[in-house]
């Protein structure tokens, strides 16, 4: 039985778009985007949005929407995804949601977490700790939630404390919903999975065709005040290079490394979801959508 809805998920490069795309034309499905960066416009490349020509052969949502000053965080996008879910339901669809960035898909698939707006007297003064301050300050407040933290992501760990000090209370509390067990009833939903080795690979070669296909043009284009976009792995890497702070090949290893460390992340995430199943990554594509299919 076709669903009416389905999660694609997986780390970085692991063929998400193909499998979508396959999909979409087994199912007559349309195709909704899951991933934080491929919501903006001018990031297409690095992004690795879907191509034009692909975004051509059916319905493709949210993809390019969003302008590269504007902010963007899984609150914001779940209220711009829910209701074209809804919608491409509503007229007897698949919507088949694609994408990695595992608390956007999290806030679909178990609501909003209930978070404060923002303190901006706050941000200014955390700005001027350091990474291993705040992770330090975040671990007396809360730690359960500086425990589910990278260490090192000053943006993720900011947003955690702030909400500990705007509110009194800890950020892990929010998340209490998403361990609601009923919320799993009815999800359907895949994350494709690839040995660590050839996933590696995968993101080498990406990374290589990225470089070569436009994206350092992509972020030479970008203004120099912007808002969440800035945080997208290769942002950072490219602009190092473009101050010849670093050669091309060492700019390459930079975001190779990133992103494998991100794609780590991704696995890990994805692996307590319970309610999506696995299928491997190195399956051809004819076969991953029969085990698809065999979905009871």
């Amino acid at each position: 039985m076709i669903p009416s809805r389905f999660f694609l998920c997986g780390p970085t490069a692991s063929g998400k778009t193909t499998l979508a795309l396959a999909l979409a034309e087994a199912w007559d499905g349309e195709i909704v985007n899951g991933d934080a960066f491929q919501v903006y416009r001018g990031l297409e490349i690095l992004s690795a949005a879907p191509s034009e020509k692909e975004q051509a052969t059916c319905p493709h949502h949210l993809f390019g929407i969003i302008d590269t000053a504007e902010s963007m965080d899984a609150a914001k996008y779940a209220t711009l995804a829910n209701p074209v879910i809804e919608e491409i339901e509503n007229r007897g669809k698949t919507a088949i949601i694609v994408g990695g960035s595992g608390l956007y898909l999290k806030f679909l698939t178990h609501g909003i977490a209930e978070a404060p707006p923002g303190d901006e007297e706050i941000r200014a003064e955390l700005k001027g700790w350091s990474v291993a301050q705040i992770y330090e300050r975040l671990k007396e407040l809360d730690p359960d939630e500086a425990a589910r933290q990278n260490s090192q992501n000053r943006r993720h760990l900011s947003r955690a404390l702030e909400i500990c000090l705007v509110t009194g209370r800890k950020a892990s509390a929010l998340r209490q919903n998403f361990e609601d067990p009923t919320l799993l009833e009815g999800l359907k939903g895949i994350v494709l999975n690839w040995t660590p080795q050839i996933l590696a690979e995968r993101i080498s070669l990406r990374t290589r065709v990225m470089l070569d296909s436009g994206a350092i043009n992509e972020v030479k284009e970008l203004p120099l005040e912007v808002g969440t976009i800035r945080q997208a792995i290769g942002v950072r890497e490219i602009d190092a290079y473009l101050n010849k702070e670093v050669t091309l090949e060492e700019c390459e290893e930079r975001i190779t490394i990133s992103t494998r460390q991100y794609a780590k992340r991704q696995r890990n995430w994805f692996r307590r979801e319970s309610w999506l199943r696995s299928v491997d990554g190195s399956l051809s594509l004819a076969r991953k959508i029969v085990e698809i299919n065999r979905w009871d």
